[in-house]
């Protein structure tokens, strides 16, 4: 635990599900999954908002890890988008993707006609274009430009993980990174996008305290999700920004507290990610019971989520047990209307995520 003096808290929760996309195959392993605790700090030398309590020992990723989004046709234009971004700012010549996992964007890539290699130690699929290793110094290969997406916010000191990226490829190139946006989490007092496996937190302008050189940033995915595109060689380490200063609204955890009191009936929560799972649980433990989970990704249908030990079911298993104009809790805004369309509309439509 790092000295008050050198960090600032701003946000304290116990036991927390080290992997909340983690599943399991019975409720009572569910339940006995490893947990960790929150607390979240802003370092008062690099400005950097992060998980002051993670134990990056306890993150041992496998198989039963599943945070396959790419089920969703909005999903996919998503990356259709960032595939564009990457076309107009870093070309299609000697790409790398860093942490390309079950390889569904790099095949996207591919698919475009991109010259990419990807890097993943834990890749399960057959490419022969993904190398089962680390992107690191004797890999052999110097790109013209790094893809790192949904990487950066699992990595403890990011700032030095950059460098090492820096030097692996040969002091120079571009980089795209694309992680959660913690403004968005703060302004939409998403308390349930607050989770142990992310253990940083970024602001788009931690970014450009961190690049000398911006190619390109913005905000994506209805705003969830920032991107940059820097030069690796104008890397440095950021300096706290009096003017800008990371803030979790006071009234951060209302929805939460709120919640409940009039509520008498057990709540459909669709998706099983992790919103899903962050929302679910603590909703339980204020009290509340919990219907069903659904979830349209066949592998985590039938399975359980950590802590809670609730089983998420598909479209096709939960909508016939439910009464028609029931509530559903929906965790996420962008699906809102896929989520109608497929279950033809026949419900009222909670988005969590709206203020």
């Amino acid at each position: 635990m790092t000295s008050t003096e050198t960090v600032r808290l701003l946000y304290e929760q116990q036991g927390l599900p080290i992997f909340q996309n983690r599943m399991y195959d019975t409720a009572e392993e569910a339940i006995a999954s490893p947990r960790g605790d929150m607390r979240l700090v802003e370092d008062l030398k690099s400005g950097l908002v992060r998980n002051d309590a993670f134990r990056p020992e306890l993150m041992i990723y496998d198989t039963n890890y599943q945070n396959e989004q790419g089920v969703s046709p909005l999903f996919r234009k998503h990356l259709d988008d960032v595939a564009a971004i990457i076309h107009d700012t870093m070309g299609d010549k000697e790409l790398v993707e860093v942490g390309c996992g079950k390889g569904l964007f790099l095949e996207l890539l591919l698919e475009q006609g991109v010259d990419i290699t990807g890097f993943d130690p834990a890749y399960e699929g057959s490419n022969p274009r993904v190398r089962r290793e680390y992107f690191q110094p004797g890999s052999g290969i110097e790109a013209k430009g790094l893809i790192l997406r949904h990487v950066l916010e699992h990595i403890p000191n990011p700032v030095s993980f950059l460098e090492q990226l820096k030097q692996a490829n040969g002091g120079g190139g571009k980089i795209y990174i694309e992680v959660p946006c913690f403004d968005w989490i703060c302004n939409n007092r998403a308390w349930f996008d607050i989770f142990y496996e992310h253990v940083n937190y970024f602001r788009l302008s931690d970014f450009h305290r961190m690049f000398g050189k911006v190619v390109s940033s913005g905000r994506i995915f209805g705003g969830q999700y920032l991107f940059v595109v820097a030069e690796l060689d104008s890397l440095r380490q950021p300096m706290l920004d009096e003017n800008d200063r990371a803030q979790l609204p006071a009234d951060f955890t209302r929805k939460l507290d709120a919640i409940g009191g009039s509520e008498a009936e057990p709540a459909v929560i669709w998706g099983g990610a992790s919103k899903g799972v962050i929302f679910s649980l603590l909703r339980m433990r204020a009290g509340l019971l919990v219907k069903a989970v659904i979830d349209i990704n066949p592998a985590k249908q039938g399975k359980y989520l950590p802590l809670t030990g609730l089983k998420v079911l598909s479209p096709g298993e939960a909508l016939p047990t439910l009464p028609k104009g029931s509530n559903i809790y929906v965790m996420n805004r962008n699906y809102i209307d896929e989520i109608r369309t497929m279950s033809d509309n026949a419900f009222a439509y909670v988005g969590v995520d709206h203020d």
